[in-house]
């Protein structure tokens, strides 16, 4: 549900009467806050506990997204499930504000009206959400904290309600524009900026759930630090991504050799403006963005298309297969060696050509004994950036493989998805890999270029 508000959500009761907070539930930005070093997070970031807490966390959970929900007919709001007991402590985030919901079961535990219960308990949501997958947006410290142990509250016309059945034994925190309109819709977004002059948004980013537990009942062993994080890191790791791209380019590579000096000798041997033609083609996927390159192979490649249909009926279908990021690296990377071939075929002399043509040498003994030995420096350079050019490839596998882990799922691909994830480490861990291989690359480009230079130079000085 979305956009325009709803005929009944002007009927009474629809949006629900909200009781003053109490003094102590709301909490400046930063007023009394300590910090969370001094809480233990468990490794699987779900408990946490800290020295001289009233109580611990337990059962720590954060819900990236909701969706808009309707009870008999009723709109409730955008809604994130929070279980089947509605006894969890919540913290809404927005971009302006945090709304902190404490539950009355957990009074005992954490009082309402104690400043003091309530750090600690935005420590520990700060301190278990910061260990959370999160695609690199976390509760931060810097913008206000309201507290509330009611049902629902309001802050600047949106009503965030707590522990909201919708169905038997189905509970949910909703979000709802205190005059029942939906707040994710884009004209109550953009009415929202208006009324509050841009400065503030009660647009919900995210929810964090935690349940209010005594202390005893949380056993929290420090996790790993150093070395030993290090070692249990990489014996944890997916090393699938590695593989397939290795087998990916390891044979696009073949492929991309082969048909780049192909390409390269025969658009030599054909007329000059069929030449030109024939040059554009080859090179186009270079200048194209990748996406569109993925695009165009999808079409070509796809079901609705005589060539992909036939491909399915004989039972290789080459779209969302690892076949496919075999063809998207050797497209996106073929002109690389194509051009570095041709280059150093047209930089020849053709005078010594035609001089072993008339000694009665065949085009095939001529190119394997005369035409690639010469050229070998150029070609190799093409083959190695080719090479590097394949192992990089994103936007054209992801378009025509698709993302599957083991199969199609390459490092590119990989660190775009750990980073939407909230994988921050495995992303960074892929990154360094990439960036070694292109340094090697590059390294070896740089010495055999100069061994080359060095051995031509000595052949000058000989004559």
């Amino acid at each position: 549900m979305a956009g325009t508000l709803p005929a009944w959500a002007d009927e009474p009761g629809i949006a629900p009467e909200v009781p003053a907070a109490p003094a102590a539930a709301e909490a400046a930005q930063g007023e009394g806050y300590l910090g969370s070093d001094d809480v233990t997070v468990s490794e699987e970031g779900r408990q946490a506990l800290a020295e001289g807490a009233p109580f611990a966390a337990n059962s720590f959970s954060r819900a990236q997204k909701g969706s808009n929900r309707e009870v008999n007919g009723s709109y409730i709001g955008y809604a994130y499930y929070e279980g089947s007991m509605p006894d969890y402590a919540v913290a809404v985030c927005t971009e302006s504000y945090v709304v902190a919901y404490v539950p009355p079961a957990a009074k005992p535990l954490c009082d309402i009206e104690s400043a003091e219960d309530l750090d600690w308990l935005k420590r520990y949501f700060l301190a278990l959400d910061a260990h959370a997958p999160n695609a690199g947006v976390v509760l931060s410290e810097a913008v206000p904290w309201y507290f509330t142990d009611q049902p629902s509250y309001e802050v600047d016309g949106i009503v965030y309600g707590f522990g909201v059945e919708a169905g038997s034994g189905k509970y949910y925190v909703t979000v709802l524009g205190a005059d029942g309109s939906d707040v994710t819709a884009q004209g109550a977004l953009a009415e929202e900026e208006q009324a509050s002059g841009g400065a503030r948004s009660g647009r919900p980013s995210f929810v964090d759930f935690l349940a209010i537990v005594p202390p005893d009942e949380v056993e929290v062993a420090p996790p790993p630090t150093g070395f030993a994080a290090l070692g249990r890191f990489l014996a944890t790791m997916d090393y699938s991504p590695l593989w397939v791209t290795l087998k990916t380019t390891g044979t696009a590579i073949v492929f991309i050799f082969v048909l780049g000096l192909a390409a390269a000798y025969f658009s030599l041997r054909i007329p000059k403006r069929a030449q030109d033609i024939a040059d554009a083609v080859f090179t186009i996927p270079m200048v194209l963005p990748p996406t569109v390159c993925g695009f165009l192979l999808l079409l070509l490649l796809g079901r609705n298309t005589a060539l992909g249909q036939w491909f399915i009926d004989v039972g290789f279908p080459l779209i969302f297969s690892w076949p496919a990021t075999v063809i998207a690296a050797v497209v996106v990377a073929f002109p690389l060696m194509y051009r570095n071939a041709r280059g150093a075929f047209e930089g020849l002399d053709p005078n010594m050509l035609d001089a072993a043509r008339t000694l009665g040498w065949s085009n095939a003994r001529i190119f394997f004994r005369l035409m690639l030995p010469l050229s070998w420096s150029s070609i190799a350079a093409g083959t190695v950036l080719s090479f590097a050019r394949a192992l990089g490839e994103f936007g054209a596998t992801l378009f025509l493989a698709g993302n599957y882990a083991g199969i199609t799922r390459t490092i590119p691909i990989a660190i775009y998805f750990e980073w939407m994830s909230g994988n921050i480490d495995v992303a960074l861990f892929w990154t360094v890999v990439i960036l070694v291989f292109s340094f090697i690359v590059i390294l070896f480009i740089n010495l055999w270029g100069r061994r080359t230079t060095r051995y031509r130079r000595r052949e000058v000085s000989d004559l």
